[in-house]
């Protein structure tokens, strides 16, 4: 099976399992409220205006990102998790968009102060992930956030990332040696104890 067909397959077991998401989302969003609220101390983002996620899901991230006070986008690959974003009260103000940032996102170069993507890396392979950072890089005026796993495993998850079969495997061993490639600094922040924040600056465009 070729990875276009890998990739169609995947968003076909997202929208039947979003619905189990959407369970998930205040405590998402509490756990996005305790991460946002510990970097500040390291990374001051208030003075950026508006943000796009990438990869979205069903919007816990954009929610939190909008009650800080961005003007917030967010893009998903699965239409059935967007459902779920947009029918949240709260989320009226953010724009959720049906788009895949590795075919080229709807929007012009430089469009947004920051882009993130949330444990979406570790689950596309090599050819993928970099696709994914030059499309952050060229969307962005000044930071790429990739939220995901640092190098500190637990069994619980490799064995859950094993069953999953995404490259979880090659992306903690070598992100920030990838990251690299696409900006032109990287700053490593580890948001709890098994993930971490890679804060990248674009290239100069």
């Amino acid at each position: 099976m070729d990875q276009k067909n890998k990739n169609k397959n995947k968003n076909e077991v997202f929208n039947w399992i979003a619905p189990i998401y959407g369970l998930f989302y205040e405590y998402q969003k509490r756990n996005y409220h305790v991460v946002l609220d510990k970097i500040k101390n390291e990374l001051d983002l208030s003075g950026y205006k508006n943000i796009i996620d990438v990869g979205c899901g069903t919007g816990a991230l954009c929610s939190v990102l909008h009650r800080k006070g961005f003007v917030v986008t967010g893009v998903d690959t699965v239409q059935k998790m967007l459902n779920i974003a947009i029918k949240k009260q709260k989320n009226k103000e953010i724009e959720f968009i049906l788009a895949n940032v590795l075919e080229r996102l709807p929007f012009e170069d430089r469009s947004f102060d920051i882009s993130i993507a949330s444990y979406v890396a570790h689950g596309l392979n090599e050819h993928d992930r970099k696709t994914m950072y030059a499309e952050m890089s060229r969307i962005s005026k000044y930071l790429v956030i990739i939220y995901d796993y640092n190098e500190n495993r637990s069994v619980l998850t490799n064995i859950v990332e094993w069953l999953e079969g995404g490259d979880y495997f090659n992306f903690i061993g070598k992100a920030k040696m990838e990251m690299k490639e696409h900006f032109q600094d990287i700053r490593v922040i580890n948001v709890d104890l098994r993930a971490a924040w890679y804060v990248c600056v674009p290239h100069d465009k």
